[in-house]
């Protein structure tokens, strides 16, 4: 009979067993055991000890029951209380699943204290409540059990309520104390102490507190501010003041420090109101804000009480519902301007004075209102207002120029049609920084301008005055030190003119070999004439002499004579 075969083995086999975990456990430290001991003792001794104190008014409970989540709840913790030592009685209870939630998890708690064993606990972990070690046992929910054997906890505690903070109460936990203020959302005057106290950022004061950037005045009067400011007032006459930059520097959300220590966390706008504390630059102190941008500004605020709007974007969003609500005159970047002062306005905006005329143009070409986003999107607007998001020309140039480049290339440059529409898809295509495109395109343009002055084309003269108008042409667009390349390259009776236009610009020094000596002899011949022809060019191109014109026709004739090239067309 065959033998079996041998037995695989891999290293590490042995202790494969010892290597297993299960997800969301962990063994207890010996701090966590004396931790969970004493809180379980305590509930075991008191069941309700993790109960809130009630401020507020309970509904009571008739035959035909009652509304008020907490006074049924509070009726079966003393349920549950009464059988604290009835082990089978608390294991059938913890796994029912009808009933109080709260006292679901309140009986497997007491059953895990029947028990005894802490060496093996469970992980529970939150977003916002941090992380907590607990005993978990039967169906309640993890949150609960972890907050009842954590009552001392100031924020996990208040996870156990969590349902009825969704039924309207309210719940507030500091380190002096824990309350239940039913329906009434009015906060006790030693918890906001106390959240401020821990809030994420620094603040200072006492009746009235402000953050760094800010001063006691300031916030006591609600004064304007350049960047703006967030103030919080409380029920109690407390009034906060927030800074832009005490917002943005925060390792933990302002609102969530603060949030946490109450239930339902994203409730706090009912116990606090929150304002923003700004107008735009240049906008007159005796005119209100636009009312849309007064709610829009409102629903912000809400938005961020709920903790669904990031601190560092607060300000940003609070004066962009307001700017965005403006319907008239100027906006661009937290300043406005009046309709009649677009001469301030496109002063304000950082650029060239030819980017500034550019979108000078564009806006004479505007029937309505327009917004022009920082991320490049344009928007159509009914009102007759423009909306600049960002201060710096060049971006605003590059999301207008594909709609409104033709009508600045037609109106500053006198471009139209196909000419015009090379030189808007050549910068659509280059994205060349519009202050270098536009000034690139003025002198072009002027060149171009200054060379149709010349009385002929080059293609219509004879060789080799051709050439000489040539260089002439590339002297005045490009420089002389342009002109020495093409002069060498000359071939034949060209080559003639081209040793002419060096020696008469003085750069034959290193070029004689170049040339053949006929050239060079015809060349030599030449220079008076040609001299007399550039001096004439200088002064009409690059001089602004118009009259010279003439003298550069006399000079072409001496040319054309000198050079044997016939008569003039």
């Amino acid at each position: 009979m065959a033998k079996p075969p041998a037995e695989v083995s891999f290293p590490g086999d042995k202790n494969r067993r010892k290597r297993i975990r299960i997800r969301g456990i962990k063994k207890a430290s010996k701090e966590i055991q004396k931790r969970l001991e004493n809180n379980l003792e305590a509930l075991v001794e008191d069941p309700e000890v993790f109960i809130p104190e009630i401020t507020g008014e309970l509904g009571k409970i008739t035959l035909f029951g009652t509304k008020d989540r907490m006074a049924l709840t509070l009726k079966e913790i003393s349920m549950v209380a009464s059988k604290r030592y009835d082990t089978k009685w608390l294991k059938k209870r913890m796994g029912k699943k009808g009933g109080d939630k709260v006292c679901r998890a309140l009986a497997g708690c007491l059953f895990a204290a029947s028990e005894g064993v802490l060496s093996t606990v469970s992980v529970f972990k939150h977003p916002l409540y941090g992380n907590a070690s607990y005993l978990k046992r039967g169906d309640g929910m993890s949150s609960h059990q972890a907050g009842i054997q954590n009552f001392t906890h100031t924020r996990l505690r208040l996870l156990v309520w969590d349902d009825h903070a969704k039924a309207g109460q309210y719940f507030f936990s500091w380190d002096g104390g824990f309350v239940c203020t039913g329906t009434d959302p009015t906060a006790p005057d030693e918890w906001i102490d106390w959240a401020l106290d821990n809030a994420s950022t620094n603040l200072s004061g006492k009746d009235v507190r402000w953050s760094v950037g800010l001063d006691e005045d300031t916030v006591r009067d609600g004064r304007m501010t350049e960047q703006g400011w967030l103030r919080l007032s409380f029920g109690d006459g407390v009034a906060v003041g927030l800074s832009q930059g005490a917002l943005a520097k925060t390792e933990e959300p302002l609102i969530q420090s603060i949030a946490t220590a109450m239930m339902p966390p994203n409730r706090l706008g009912d116990i606090c109101e929150a304002s923003w504390i700004w107008r735009p630059k240049g906008w007159p102190e005796d005119r209100l804000l636009p009312e849309e941008g007064q709610e829009r500004l409102k629903e912000t605020l809400q938005t961020w009480l709920k903790m669904s709007l990031e601190d560092d974007s607060l300000a940003r969003n609070c004066r962009a519902s307001i700017l965005n609500s403006i319907t008239d005159g100027y906006v661009v970047g937290s300043s406005w301007f009046a309709d009649e002062d677009q001469d301030g306005f496109l002063k304000h905006m950082s650029g060239t004075d030819e980017e500034r005329r550019a979108i000078a143009c564009v806006l004479d070409s505007l029937e309505d209102g327009i917004h022009v986003r920082s991320d490049g999107v344009v928007l159509n607007l009914e009102q007759r207002v423009v909306r600049l998001e960002d201060t710096s020309c060049h971006p605003v140039l590059v999301a207008l120029w594909p709609e409104y480049g033709m009508s600045v290339l037609e109106e500053l440059f006198g471009l139209a049609d196909e000419e015009a529409g090379k030189v808007l898809n050549r910068q659509v295509k280059r994205k060349q920084g519009f202050g270098a495109f536009l000034r690139e395109l003025n002198e072009s343009l002027n060149t171009t301008q200054r060379l149709d002055r010349l009385p002929w084309k080059s293609s219509s003269l004879p060789s080799p005055l051709e050439f000489a108008d040539q260089l002439v042409r590339r002297a005045a667009d490009d420089g002389i030190a342009a002109t020495v390349s093409m002069a060498r390259k000359g071939r034949g009776i060209d080559a003639a003119m081209g040793w002419a236009w060096l020696v008469v610009h003085e750069r034959t020094e290193s070029d004689s070999w170049r040339f053949d000596e006929g050239s060079r002899d015809k060349g030599s011949d030449w220079v008076p004439a040609l001299q007399a022809l550039w001096d004439a060019a200088d002064a009409l191109l690059l001089k602004d002499d118009l009259e010279a014109i003439v003298d550069y026709r006399t000079a072409m004739g001496w040319l054309a004579e000198v050079s044997g090239s016939g008569p003039l067309p």
